[in-house]
């Protein structure tokens, strides 16, 4: 069997988070959707999903047409099937992960970020599939009682702390 690795960089818009995942049936772009648009109705989304059987189509979602076109281009060069992307904008994936990993057609979310992302797929003769993702860059150090205390005061000028 002839294997390759391939470590295929993602492009996340500026000011947007991503959530990349594995899933397995047709209806999970319209139930991400709802997901979506329900959880968090200010926010600015695409969605694509690729299938891994029949037509084999990427399908799409969302109500950012530049958002679901950079989906698309990022499933497309991932190149597996049954993985989906979702772009969001005006809202963080800690606003509605929870619920996305509660979807049923939803296998696992491998990450969810705006960090630079680079996907790490096996390829065979049969297709690619997603082995797993490299999110940000490696730690740099132990936060001090300063990185703390800034850490704290971030997470409450954002509203998640009080």
């Amino acid at each position: 069997m002839n294997l390759e690795i391939h470590a295929i960089k993602i492009d996340i818009p500026q000011g947007c988070n991503i959530i990349l995942g594995q899933t397995h049936f047709i209806k999970t772009a319209e139930d991400l959707y709802e997901i979506v648009a329900t959880t968090v109705p200010q926010a600015k989304f695409g969605i694509a999903f690729t299938e891994a059987s029949g037509p084999c189509l990427i399908r799409i979602e969302g109500n950012d047409e530049e958002l679901v076109k950079n989906c698309v281009r990022n499933l497309q060069a991932i190149g597996a099937g049954h993985v989906f992307c979702i772009l969001l904008q005006d809202a963080y994936p800690i606003n509605i992960l929870n619920q996305i990993k509660n979807c049923p057609e939803v296998c696992r979310v491998f990450c969810a970020t705006a960090n630079p992302l680079q996907v790490i797929v096996a390829s065979t003769e049969q297709g690619w599939g997603v082995i797993g993702v490299i999110d940000g860059f490696p730690p740099k150090g132990i936060e001090s009682d300063d990185d703390r205390q800034k850490r704290r005061d971030f997470l409450r000028t954002i509203g998640y702390k009080r």
